[in-house]
């Protein structure tokens, strides 16, 4: 077998984006030092991770490996009859345990540079706890050694706690990574065009459905994008609202990943009453009518999957409020799982029809929120807040006398600084499908006030209105004056 010893840095056309990922992964494959060297990849399901590492086996002539479910014993079958096909040995070597097969893979690289890699890492060490120590002492063994031996071991992995487990603090492996990659989703201005969606309105509405997975598009669909905004609906009705589409029982598949059936049960549930707008653990619990212990554990267990986010209120650190991390699965919870048994007999449309404005209330207007919260962190000029933004959340207030009422602002940005020192940028409100004018302006006026006489220093706090409807003469007057930013579709997808 004839294999190039200089990896190529460009990246292959089919690989959309990925730059900075593809250059890293590149740097580390190709490194021409002498030594075995371990690398590590990881990030949530459906983010094209394996895409990414087959792409780069492909292009270095190096070896691939995807870990299954599966008995100790057929693993290692499995991957001495791969490697025997790759090196063209005339039968699979039988394997005494997982010492020898890792000598084996690391052996692939003693003549260059070789990337070796074992995707779903973490499948592997559920069958076999003592691997990582294997791999370990097989590093180890080439160090005392020496010699030229240049594998480039790359350890990839979905479950991103158990990969956290096995490269934590205490682990044999944690010195040895000289690379650390994780793959993120695709953020909200890449995924529209990653989906084709040039009209903002589009790539917004596409996003709270599939959010910035790439998999989605390619793999669950079959390459169906709605082609503009009017066949939106349509596309929701063919693809995730259809039982026949792989997309239809994604959101499932991704709660069942490492859950045990009580978990899915009440995570179903909790889930369904964030998407419903019980947003803390004890509004989650009194929903369910369910003890606060369960609902915490539901919420951790939610949360270390990532699909769950608990974000500490901006106004009130104590307060977490929970998000639902994965745009499907809270379409999954807002629109389709109340209707899985009426979808068996009516028309997917004629269900759209009903939950079109639960959708927008429920799944797209948080969705924009959170939108606009990711735009001031990571698109927004320094000047658009008056200093570089470190963060963005949500904000809430009881205003007195009457406590039971709560100013609410989704867009709460603070710049860089101490915890508990750092300035308040801005404070905004977000809403969807809805003109904004100068009434918002004066709810925002009234919280920073509430916030004056807490303490707060508003002096150089700029209020703030996000709106994917646009804006009334008078907010845009005030814009003009200074008193106010807006913030609209096109300005969130193409602007600072």
């Amino acid at each position: 077998m004839t294999r190039s010893n200089t990896l190529h840095r460009a990246k292959p056309e089919a690989l959309f984006d990925r730059d900075a990922e593809w250059d890293a992964l590149v740097a580390f494959a190709g490194d021409g030092r002498p030594g075995a060297a371990l690398g590590v990849v990881s990030g949530r399901l459906r983010l094209g991770k394996t895409y990414l590492l087959q792409a780069l086996t492909s292009e270095a002539g190096g070896f691939y490996f995807g870990a299954q479910e599966a008995a100790e014993a057929e693993s290692l079958r499995r991957l001495g009859a791969e490697l025997a096909q790759y090196t063209g040995s005339a039968s699979p070597a039988h394997w005494r345990g997982w010492e020898d097969a890792v000598d084996a893979l690391l052996a692939l690289g003693e003549q260059q540079p070789l990337p070796v890699v074992i995707d779903e890492f973490p499948h592997l060490v559920r069958q076999s706890p003592a691997l990582p120590s294997a791999i370990h002492r097989a590093f180890q063994r080439i160090r005392d050694t020496g010699g030229g031996n240049r594998s480039r071991l790359l350890l990839c992995g979905s479950t991103r706690p158990m990969m956290s487990r096995v490269f934590s603090m205490a682990s044999p492996l944690r010195a040895l990574a000289s690379l650390n990659l994780t793959v993120e989703p695709l953020d909200f201005r890449q995924a529209a065009e990653f989906w084709g969606a040039a009209d903002a309105r589009l790539a917004l509405l596409v996003h709270s459905v599939v959010g910035g997975s790439p998999a989605y598009r390619r793999a669950y669909v079959g390459d169906d994008a709605p082609r503009n905004v009017g066949d939106f609906d349509a596309w929701i009705c063919r693809t995730v609202l259809n039982p026949e589409v792989p997309l239809f029982h994604e959101a499932d598949h991704l709660l069942q990943e490492g859950t045990q059936h009580w978990d899915r049960d009440m995570c179903h549930s909790a889930l369904g009453a964030v998407a419903l707008g019980f947003l803390t653990e004890g509004e989650v619990a009194k929903y369910l009518d369910t003890s606060l212990a369960d609902v915490s554990r539901c919420v951790a267990a939610l949360r270390e999957r990532e699909l769950l986010e608990a974000e500490p209120d901006a106004f009130r650190p104590r307060v977490h409020r929970l998000r639902i991390a994965e745009s499907l699965v809270a379409f999954e919870h807002a629109v389709t799982r109340p209707h899985r048994s009426a979808l068996e007999r009516d028309s997917a449309a004629d269900i759209w029809r009903r939950s079109r404005s639960v959708f927008e209330r429920s799944v797209v207007g948080p969705h924009f929120a959170a939108i606009c919260r990711d735009w001031a962190v990571r698109f927004a000029a320094a000047t658009t807040f008056g200093a570089s933004p470190a963060s963005a959340s949500h904000g809430s207030l009881a205003q007195p006398p009457a406590r039971h009422e709560t100013l609410e602002a989704e867009v709460v940005v603070r710049g860089h600084g101490k915890p508990g020192e750092r300035p308040l940028l801005s404070v905004g409100l977000a809403r969807w499908n809805e003109v904004m004018d100068l009434h918002h302006l004066e709810q925002v006026r009234h919280l920073l006030t509430l916030l004056a006489t807490r303490g707060e220093d508003i002096g150089l706090t700029r209020p703030a209105c996000y709106s994917s409807a646009g804006f009334g003469p008078g907010l845009r007057a005030a814009e003009e004056q200074g008193d106010v930013v807006l913030v609209d579709l096109d300005r969130l997808y193409h602007g600072q």
